[in-house]
């Protein structure tokens, strides 16, 4: 390894506060494997069973999944991308500037709490394999704390390992993902093809075409009707929406500004695709069919556990698979978590921040209703996300053709702009009223929300900011 290389990969070379250098650039085939594995991981095992427990039907999920995954990509491609590519900084940095310090502290809080929850349900995915091997008591569908002594070690043991190898950096989580991702998606696309084989030999059916595979789908796995209790009907619309919108917080709410600052070219936003069709498709799609198989076999048997699913399709393959699904989603999802505290106190060593901030994602874990209420939870935080990634691309792109100052808080020197934090928080009230009192489903209100933040960010800027004398 060369000298630049290694001074790369080493802890606290970050450039958490400048932009990434010429050398520590990354080739499009980085992008690929991290997308791959962050995406054909540990939600995708929670999520697709989730889709079965909302009643979804064949179209509504296939045709969903195909239109909804393709807004996803392009957001990525078009509006996150290529603002990480041009000024090559943190989504914390880039906001500070922006924002102010006060305000971006108060941000980087709610982003790197929720990263944290994310990262342990996916700590919570992996523990339900060890549960497999070692028979301990796990959870249930509608459980929301730990109930057994082995499930909280499990956690603990895998969260802590977790933590260390997020700590060590991108290049390092990079890496991990590009070793585990190709076998995973072999074992992702056994599990589809292994559970269509038990469906067919359970119901007798004769596959001699696709009109008749399309009629064990409709008839047998995505049978649509009603959702399982406390479980919220799913349509073709929800599907694609939530396809879209899953991952909000990263493409427009420009987390993945963290990510893409290392790409060479704004084009590698594609590689999002990666993450898409081969998790967001077919390893939604082939975990959902596990799902569908047990219901099949037991329709009380409602429990959404990875592990036994997994080891009932491919063994002891598919119990491995599902710690390291687990794994590779928790990784850059605490190296993101890790990047928020750390923007908050600059000056503490960022490997020490992202153990701290894994140990915390390792707790949460513990309590597996973040995992169970999986569906919910990401529309929430996509939706808390959403205002300041509108702030972001309007103030990069719009703000200097409306006669006012970009990074306006860096500009002026306010730790606090009002501009940004109304549009917030206005927002997100906003959005909160049509969900509770216009009876507006969360998965559908992000959309126009992110038109509301930027109008809100200009008009009021507009009233807001004074004149910036340029210094000499």
């Amino acid at each position: 390894m060369s000298e630049e290389q290694n001074q790369t990969t080493q802890p606290g070379t970050e450039f958490e506060r400048e932009p990434v250098p010429q050398r520590a650039r990354l080739g499009f085939k980085s992008f690929i494997g991290m997308y791959a594995g962050e995406h054909c991981a540990g939600t995708e095992l929670m999520l697709g069973p989730l889709f079965v427990a909302a009643g979804v039907s064949a179209f509504d999920l296939i045709g969903g999944l195909i239109l909804g995954n393709a807004l996803a990509v392009l957001s990525w491609m078009l509006m996150c991308a290529p603002i990480a590519t041009r000024a090559r900084l943190t989504l914390y940095y880039q906001l500070e500037k922006i924002c102010g310090r006060r305000l971006v502290t108060l941000y980087n809080l709610t982003n790197g709490v929720m990263f944290c929850f994310l990262a342990g349900a996916m700590v919570t995915v992996s523990a339900t394999a060890l549960g497999v091997w070692f028979k301990f008591d796990m959870p249930g569908l509608n459980d929301m704390y730990p109930n057994s002594v082995g499930w909280v070690l499990a956690v603990l043991v895998l969260g802590a390992l977790i933590a260390v190898v997020a700590a060590y950096g991108y290049n390092t989580v990079a890496k991990f993902a590009n070793i585990a991702s190709p076998w995973m998606v072999l074992v992702f696309l056994a599990f589809g093809f292994i559970g269509l084989k038990q469906f067919i030999d359970v119901t007798g059916t004769q596959i001699n075409s696709v009109g008749d595979l399309w009629t064990l789908a409709n008839t047998s796995i995505w049978k649509g009707g009603d959702p399982l209790p406390g479980q919220v009907k799913f349509t073709f619309w929800h599907v694609t929406f939530f396809g879209w919108f899953c991952n909000m917080a990263m493409h427009i709410g420009m987390s993945d500004l963290s990510v893409f600052r290392f790409a060479k070219k704004s084009w590698y936003g594609v590689a999002s695709g990666s993450g898409m069709y081969v998790g967001h498709f077919m390893a939604w799609i082939s975990a959902s069919i596990l799902y569908a198989y047990q219901l099949h076999l037991n329709s009380a048997d409602t429990d959404v556990l990875p592990g036994p699913l997994a080891y009932r399709a491919a063994g002891i393959a598919g119990i491995l698979c599902v710690i390291i699904a687990g794994w590779t989603t928790a990784n850059p999802t605490i190296y993101r978590a890790g990047l928020a505290f750390q923007a908050i106190i600059p000056k503490a060593s960022r490997f020490k921040v992202t153990l701290a901030t894994g140990m915390v994602a390792t707790i949460a874990g513990m309590f597996p209703a973040f995992a169970m209420k999986l569906l919910d939870f990401v529309a929430i935080y996509g939706m808390l996300l959403m205002p300041m990634g509108a702030v972001i691309f309007v103030d990069f792109w719009l703000i200097k053709k409306f006669g006012l100052q970009s990074y306006y808080a860096e500009a002026s020197g306010k730790l606090f702009n009002w501009a940004a934090g109304a549009a917030w928080l206005v927002t997100l009230g906003i959005c909160l009223i049509l969900v509770k009192y216009a009876g507006i489903q969360i998965y559908f209100v992000s959309l126009p929300g992110w038109f509301v933040a930027a109008i809100l960010y200009v008009v009021i800027s507009k009233f807001y900011q004074k004149k910036v004398r340029p210094t000499a």
